[in-house]
């Protein structure tokens, strides 16, 4: 049985840093394609970051240069670093597993699994 557990997620102020952390239980996520989504109130699901199976990354525009993306395979666990966190980034945030080799995407119709979220707040 496949499980996405996300923890990290909190309130913090502008400016602030967060990490978010993914542990994956079930199969490896060394050959998988990776991805963190938000969803913030009366809004749609949205991609925040990607990795692919070979490590390549992609991320949203708003988030680019604040956030950072990583696994570590040996712990089996995915990554989000947040710094310069803005009230915009105020969501619930949700780890997202394809279970297959593949470059970064941020299309959630390709996610087989997903986790059951960390809320997020930022204040102004």
């Amino acid at each position: 049985q496949v499980q996405l557990v996300e923890s990290g997620g909190g309130s913090v102020q502008a400016g602030g840093s967060l990490r978010l952390s993914c542990i994956v239980s079930g199969y490896s996520i060394s050959t998988a394609r990776m991805g963190w989504f938000r969803q913030a109130p009366g809004k749609e699901r949205e991609g925040v970051a990607a990795i692919g199976s070979e490590g390549g990354t992609t991320y949203a525009d708003s988030v680019k240069a604040r956030f950072t993306i990583s696994r570590d395979n040996t712990k089996n666990t995915l990554s989000l670093q947040m710094n310069s966190l803005k009230p915009e980034d105020t969501a619930m945030y949700y780890c997202a597993a394809r279970p297959y080799r593949g470059p970064a995407t941020m299309t959630s119709t390709l996610y087989y699994y997903w986790g059951q979220g960390t809320q997020v707040t930022v204040s102004s």
